[in-house]
């Protein structure tokens, strides 16, 4: 599993594209369904996806973390972009606050197996964990 992280507006997934080598087979995280993940070359707005998550726990008891796990166990290979959610103004809604908090502990605990971190500044990404690749 690779992890893209940065900025809003950074050229995240651009960048994804073509460090993966894969441009189809991209899905949204605020829209893709559980069977169109298992599948993808890579989600984008996965802060979106853990969003999802926390709503669905609500309802299903069933914890982002789980769902993670269970994500990674069926596309291990799987590209995740998101966006970083802890540099800007604390939300003042409970469940907003709750929402970046989630997805900071999971981006950490994605950094943590990935098998490479980069982040994307203005559409340039610094290798944050991992290898090169050299063609």
């Amino acid at each position: 599993m690779k992890l893209v992280i940065g900025g809003a507006f950074q050229g995240k997934l651009p960048f994804a594209k073509k460090m993966t080598g894969k441009e189809d087979g991209w899905v949204d995280g605020a829209v893709a369904s559980s069977e169109e993940l298992t599948s993808a070359s890579g989600v984008y707005d996965f802060q979106e996806l853990v969003r999802r998550w926390l709503l669905l726990e609500e309802e299903t008891g069933v914890t982002p973390e789980n769902r993670l796990e269970e994500l990674l166990q069926k596309n291990p290979e799987i590209c995740i972009v998101t966006n970083e959610l802890g540099y800007g103004v604390v939300p003042i809604e409970p469940f907003d606050r709750k929402w970046r908090e989630k997805t900071g502990r999971i981006c950490t605990e994605l950094a943590a197996k990935a098998d490479s971190v980069t982040r994307v500044v203005c559409g340039i990404g610094v290798l944050l964990k991992g290898e090169e690749k050299h063609d």
